[in-house]
């Protein structure tokens, strides 16, 4: 059984940091790809960050670069991003999800990031 389950979201005043966690379990990690997308009511969900379990290559959304870190630990299996200077515009659910080889993309249940005053 595939699993994805994220932690780590909350409350959080602008400018604040977090730190979420993706723990995954139920399938061969090497050389998938993982990542985050983030979704607020009403939109589409869209691209955060991504990374590759096989290498080091990082991608991540424009609207994040340089505030956002994505990393990996691949003896816990866990995926992390490090979310600094949040805006009120970071509000929204984020999803972990991972890309095995040959198979459909995977995600996890999600978690509420509100960033607010």
């Amino acid at each position: 059984e595939v699993q994805l389950v994220e932690s780590g979201g909350g409350m959080v005043q602008p400018g604040g940091s977090l730190r979420l966690s993706c723990a995954a379990s139920g399938f061969t990690f090497s050389s998938t790809a993982m990542g985050w997308f983030r979704q607020a009511p009403g939109k589409e969900r869209e691209f955060v960050a991504a990374i590759f379990w096989n290498g080091k290559s990082t991608y991540y959304a424009d609207s994040v670069k340089g505030r956002f870190t994505i990393s990996r630990d691949n003896a816990k299996n866990t995926v992390y991003l490090q979310m600094n200077s949040l805006k009120p515009e970071d509000t929204a659910v984020y999803y972990c999800y991972a890309d095995p080889p040959a198979a459909t993309r995977v995600w996890g249940q999600g978690t509420q990031v509100t960033v607010s005053s």
